[in-house]
């Protein structure tokens, strides 16, 4: 009896440790193609604040860190990411970041996908 409690534990101790080094704790990608553990690794890798994960049809994924700052501290990457494109602030409504050039216009969608997180999703003609 004894045996089989220690084989027990140790599987639930090797199931767990996988289960946290591939992400898979983490809630699912609005993206194809991506798992959560590539996407965490493209940022934390990088020493840039935002990084693009995925490109799907005219949008352009990104994600950035929250900080645990919630998603202003996201917000403003977006705005340097995006000014630096020649693109000028507007306002925000809801999770939409609208920025105008050249009297056109452009909205950033953000999405906080865990607490830690955040998914952001732009037109691909912004660049």
């Amino acid at each position: 009896m004894k045996k089989g409690g220690m084989i027990l534990g140790l599987f639930i101790v090797v199931i767990t440790v996988f289960i946290f080094i591939n992400k898979l704790h983490y809630p699912s990608l609005p993206i194809d193609n991506i798992s959560a553990k590539e996407a965490i690794d493209i940022l934390k890798e990088s020493d840039s604040k935002i990084n693009e994960i995925a490109v799907g049809g005219d949008s352009i994924w990104y994600i950035t860190s929250s900080e645990n700052k919630g998603i202003s501290i996201a917000d403003e990457n977006i705005k340097q990411m995006i000014g630096s494109n020649g693109w000028e602030y507007k306002e925000k409504d809801g999770a939409g970041l609208f920025f105008e050039k050249d009297g056109k216009r452009l909205i950033a969608t953000t999405q906080m996908w865990t607490k830690d997180y955040v998914l952001v999703k732009i037109p691909s003609n912004f660049k």
